[in-house]
């Protein structure tokens, strides 16, 4: 246990998404985590999501941590992780049914963040789902002053980070032939966002 990194923030988040999670993800067989982190969700919702195959996947840099975790908590529906970074992903065999990200969009520059939902429109099967968790802003507003703090400390250490309009994720998610379902205030204000990709749509490697 003492080689597992620890988020915090995992453990506070968990219990909220899971609700999400069970429902959203009620139909779903395979799922691809993008930026994993610590490996904390992973194990944990792959365990609670036992009908799931749980992909997680990170940087080269945190793929110890997560398997760390794996080894720890173990669990046959958690695979290894792979390694992604979405600006240069590889070529996927596997098709996924749903996408799951938290916390990364406002981490990732904003080409990462349209290199995600472009990865969303080529691995995800016609009618798959992609959830995406953190904080938001909507017509360049922020909901809270918090938020609005947290951007500011962000763009500090990075200009490229911040948080992300709401408008320019749904150009990003139309770019890739998907349809906003639901939205979900969230503890923290965070929310998780739900698309679900054309029946129609043919995916890519």
């Amino acid at each position: 246990m003492a080689s597992c990194p620890h988020s915090p923030a995992s453990e506070r988040n968990r219990e909220p998404i899971l609700a999400v999670l069970r429902n959203e993800f009620s139909d779903c067989k395979a799922v691809l985590e993008v930026g994993s982190g610590s490996g904390q969700h992973a194990v944990w919702f792959a365990a609670e999501l036992p009908w799931l195959r749980w992909q997680p996947s990170d940087l080269a840099e945190n793929l110890a941590g997560i398997n760390a975790w794996i080894d720890y908590a173990g669990g046959e529906n958690v695979m290894r992780p792979l390694l992604l970074d979405v600006r240069q992903p590889p070529r996927f065999g596997q098709q996924y049914d749903a996408l799951f990200s938290a916390n990364t969009a406002h981490i990732m520059g904003i080409d990462g963040v349209e290199a995600m939902f472009d990865l969303a429109g080529r691995v995800l099967t016609p009618g798959g789902i992609l959830c995406l968790y953190g904080p938001i802003r909507e017509g360049g507003e922020f909901d809270t002053d918090s938020n609005r703090r947290f951007d500011q400390s962000l763009r500090m250490q990075d200009a490229n980070m911040g948080l992300r309009d709401l408008e320019v994720l749904e150009q990003f998610a139309g770019a890739n032939h998907m349809t906003r379902l639901r939205r979900y205030a969230m503890p923290a204000n965070n929310q998780i966002l739900i698309w679900r990709k054309a029946a129609g749509s043919t995916e890519v490697s």
